[in-house]
């Protein structure tokens, strides 16, 4: 796990390497080992290095491969590095170095951008050709690995985070209405290509983009989450796919234990973490260690599920890590949070894994976790309710929205208004591609690929890079997320939903912790503002910077700060919040 950045310029200028030395500079926290450097003329490439396999010098990056002519900038994992390295010698390719990032450069000599088809793993990087002047760029299936991108005059730049990209110099920080339209209304969630800037942009996951010298590029997916399904897979049985469902997630976990350190798991004591921890020591792994986090209640909801993770920590005799978090260092860890951004990220599990990763990484360098589960297997509480739906856009929108385009219109600002609902108009064009037909697939295939996308695991990757933790994720292993997606949708929904991963894991887990309330990270100060967040919230928005940018109608705001408890979204999120992350972070990111 690392930071990558580059600069391709187009109009004859030499790559600016101060500008790359400021974006190595911002992302320092995500590769704190090593840092490096190249320019060539017209192309530059930066990487700060997190070392996690082989931990010598010889995998320093940027990498250079002067026989074949190339140049790599890598950011990720290949978890079957060792598989294709094997190939490759067969076919007469000779390594000077130990890990998966040479192995990515004699891939790409073999089979071509292409290559990215036979990787298992997460990853976006760039790779220089020397002799064609062309620069490859690529990001993996699920974009657990973030590339951001920026057009100026004459050239582009690139970079790991959004922040490294503003600090480069000459970026566009002014707010995208688009991006606006969905972060106000989908739930936070602003798909590629957009960001909440309008001069910064990413690449969308599964994409491999070719530039060539002149500036012009192609796009290519080669990769889509299919959930045609025929009669031969309705005719399989419960029990049968459970046994599919678990040799794939066993063997996701096992892959995901390839390291040249320590390797963790963040255990909330739901089942999807619980399985991970279960799956690591039926493999064998002893003294596996293990973290979780909790808050102070308010209001009367709970801020901690101690008692499910420490089940589970007994049960499998894990070294296990309570982390309690009063509120007043949850309070004074926010401006951290906001920093460690690259998007304005509105959910409240944002300080939680903060914080958790904060402890976790003075332990270990790599740790898994559980997130994709519900987005893969339906368990969110939105998915039983569309079965047979006729309206599969419309029935999503209602529990899934935090609020309609009526109601946006009211609430922003007349130039930040877009000429249409963006937010419904992507969710009906997106469940409307052909490969998924039933209303829950298509809710499916639309939250596995962009909602996790551009929540739960940009969020993973941004909080657990603030402290040079890896952090991976054998859920959204594309063979076990190919393999759920076959699986007819009555075997996920029924049960209240999930129910094929809670049977898989009824096998191995106690009862106690599969029958369980669904939880989260649950951060009560930040649902039920007062006292010292509100304040900080007030002081934010009306703030001077806050009452330039203008972007919301100031009765929107007073009403919000005036009744902090009332306004309450379909999915349980505070508007007030929602509406003080995008100023906090504006100001901490965007200034």
């Amino acid at each position: 796990m690392c930071g990558i950045c580059g600069e391709l310029t187009f109009d004859g200028s030499q790559a600016d390497v101060g500008a790359l030395a400021r974006m190595n500079d911002a992302m320092i926290p995500r590769g704190p080992d090593a840092s490096g450097i190249i320019a060539r003329g017209r192309a530059a490439l930066g990487h700060r290095r997190l070392k996690i396999l082989d931990l010598s010098e010889r995998s320093q990056q940027p990498m250079v491969d002067a026989d074949l002519g190339l140049s790599i900038a890598f950011n990720g994992c290949i978890y079957n590095y060792r598989e294709l390295r094997a190939d490759l010698e067969a076919k007469g390719y000779r390594f000077f170095s130990g890990g998966d990032t040479e192995v990515i450069l004699k891939a790409y000599h073999a089979w071509g951008p292409t290559c990215v088809e036979r990787f298992h793993g997460m990853f976006a990087f760039a790779i220089a050709e020397r002799d064609s002047g062309r620069v490859v760029l690529a990001r993996d299936r699920f974009g657990i690995k973030p590339l951001y991108l920026a057009e100026l005059p004459g050239k582009l730049r690139f970079a790991s985070s959004l922040p490294a990209l503003v600090k480069s110099g000459g970026i566009d920080t002014s707010v995208d209405p688009v991006a606006l339209h969905h972060y106000m209304s989908f739930h936070a969630v602003v798909p590629a290509p957009h960001t909440i800037l309008k001069g910064i942009r990413k690449l969308p996951p599964a994409t491999i983009r070719v530039v060539e010298p002149d500036g012009s590029f192609k796009d290519s997916v080669y990769w889509r989450l299919d959930f045609s399904r025929g009669a031969e897979e309705e005719r399989v049985s419960a029990e049968d796919w459970q046994d599919q469902v678990l040799a794939a997630l066993r063997k996701a976990v096992e892959r995901r234990i390839v390291a040249d350190v320590p390797v963790g798991v963040l255990l909330s004591g739901g089942v999807d973490s619980s399985l991970i921890v279960a799956l690591l020591a039926e493999a064998g792994q002893k003294g596996l260690k293990t973290f979780s986090v909790g808050f102070e209640s308010v209001n009367g909801m709970e801020g901690d599920e101690f008692k499910y993770s420490d089940i589970i920590a007994r049960r499998y005799e894990t070294d296990h890590t309570r982390i309690f978090v009063p509120s007043r260092d949850m309070i004074a860890a926010l401006p951290g949070v906001f920093a460690a951004q690259s998007e304005p990220m509105v959910s409240y599990d944002n300080v939680g894994f903060y914080l958790l990763s904060k402890e976790v990484a003075k332990h270990v360098t790599v740790v898994q976790s559980g997130q994709g589960a519900d987005e893969v297997f339906a368990g969110y509480h939105w998915y039983p309710p569309l079965a047979g739906a006729n309206d599969p856009v419309g029935d999503y929108a209602k529990v899934f929205f935090d609020r309609d385009h009526a109601a946006l219109s009211r609430q922003l600002s007349p130039e930040y208004l877009t000429g249409r609902d963006e937010s419904r108009a992507f969710v009906a064009a997106h469940m409307g591609m052909a490969g998924a037909e039933d209303a829950v697939d298509k809710a499916l295939r639309l939250d596995s690929t962009v909602m996790l996308v551009d929540d739960p695991v940009k969020r993973v990757d941004n909080m657990t890079m603030a402290f040079g933790l890896e952090a991976r994720v054998p859920f959204l292993d594309h063979e076990l997320v190919e393999l759920a997606a076959r699986i007819p949708p009555r075997h996920k929904v029924d049960a209240g939903g999930k129910k094929v991963l809670k049977d898989v894991a009824r096998r191995i887990l106690p009862s106690e912790v599969i029958d369980r309330k669904k939880g989260y990270f649950p951060v009560p100060a930040l649902k039920y503002i007062e006292g010292d967040v509100l304040d900080m919230v007030r002081d934010a928005l009306g703030s001077q910077a806050a009452r330039e940018r203008g972007i919301f109608n100031q009765s929107y705001v007073d009403d919000l700060i005036a009744n902090p408890k009332d306004a309450i979204t379909p999915l349980g999120g505070s508007e007030l919040w929602q509406v003080a992350t995008l100023e906090l972070w504006l100001q901490a990111q965007a200034a």
